[in-house]
């Protein structure tokens, strides 16, 4: 094997460990946590890239680690509280951009967690898109992060 193979080897299993795709389904920057050892309750926040021509939709999402899982968003009620909400009819994933699951936003919920999320375990998640199918992540807890990262990003 070639220096210039071995070396796009590399890079290509470096992007492929911060990133799953699926045909024009690419989920980025992927992150589970929970409030602390005894919390009950979690979520996982990521990037969905589409670039295909056509929208998509997460639909839904699967996860052992939990009782329930569901996709959510926050609402701010007639009082102006923020709170958490179900919804049953998923994310559009719009053709050419994407949608961020970010803290303060859309998420994925975990609730009745099984056992702590500890810092640097890795979360299995199923993702069920509308056309992409079922894409199976690994998503690492990381409980140190501050800025939820891509948290202030918009959706396009």
């Amino acid at each position: 094997m070639s220096f210039k193979s071995a070396l796009l080897a590399a890079a290509a299993s470096l992007s492929l460990a911060t990133a799953a795709l699926a045909g024009d389904i690419i989920i980025d920057d992927a992150y589970a946590r929970s409030a602390g050892a005894h919390a009950k309750a979690g979520a996982a926040f990521m990037v969905i890239h589409n670039s295909g021509d056509t929208d998509d939709r997460l639909m839904d999402v699967r996860s052992d680690v939990s009782a329930r899982v569901e996709l959510h968003t926050h609402k701010i009620n007639d009082q102006g509280v923020a709170q958490m909400m179900h919804v049953p009819e998923g994310f559009v994933i719009p053709a050419g951009g994407m949608h961020a699951l970010a803290r303060g936003g859309d998420h994925v919920m975990f609730m009745g967690i099984k056992a702590p999320f500890e810092q640097g375990a890795m979360v299995p998640l199923t993702l069920l898109f509308e056309k992409a199918g079922e894409i199976e992540i690994e998503v690492p807890v990381d409980l140190e992060r501050q800025d939820g990262g891509h948290g202030h990003m918009k959706k396009n």
